[in-house]
């Protein structure tokens, strides 16, 4: 019978080469797991520290209606502040296509719910209460204009709604949370009742 690494130890004589290979091996393996929880715990996590921590913000949209393979029908938002005037930019050069900048939310002032943009840079914060700072990519840059993405550029419908929202486009808005550190992540898709 062969008695295991610990009842060795306790009686004082060393464990066989195997034995301590074995308990070596196992350390290892219990380590492995541990960091793989771990992980998936942070990324669950940071998904849900920009709900738990962000500020909720509206932004007006028009969707297109694709669909994807693998998850379904989506309607895919183009945002007012995609689209950037380069007099909003604030930095030495223009951006290039890939690079991170920050964009400055405020309410807009004929209607506080409702979000513009109003500076772009490569890094900001927000000074006022109402103010956001919402990190973006630069996906494209003309003489005119910087066009920079958010991730919130799809949202998932059920099967056959896609059309639906295509149809309401011209008066949609999207709820966002928008965490301090700049991430953004999108809450919901609806039309605002008729004033």
């Amino acid at each position: 019978m062969t008695k295991s690494v610990d009842t060795l130890a306790r009686e004082g004589r060393k464990p066989s080469g195997t034995a301590r290979k074995n308990r070596i091996r196992s350390r290892w393996l219990a380590l492995l797991i541990v960091l793989q929880v771990l992980t998936l715990a942070g990324i669950l996590a940071s998904q849900y520290a920009v709900l738990w921590f962000g500020k909720e913000i509206e932004l007006k949209t028009a969707p297109i209606d694709p669909r994807d393979l693998f998850y379904g029908e989506y309607v895919t938002l183009n945002y007012e502040i995609s689209r950037l005037p380069v007099s909003v930019w604030h930095g030495r050069e223009l951006p290039e296509r890939g690079d991170r900048i920050d964009v400055l939310l405020r309410p807009a002032a004929d209607d506080r719910k409702l979000y513009e943009a109003v500076r772009a840079a490569p890094h900001l914060s927000a000074s006022g209460n109402d103010e956001v700072v919402i990190r973006g990519l630069v996906n494209a840059r003309s003489d005119e204009q910087i066009f920079v993405k958010y991730g919130l550029e799809r949202y998932y419908v059920p099967e056959g709604d896609g059309k639906g929202w295509e149809q309401k486009r011209a008066s949609l808005r999207v709820r966002a949370a928008v965490a301090p550190w700049g991430r953004a992540r999108l809450e919901s898709l609806y039309q605002p009742d008729p004033a």
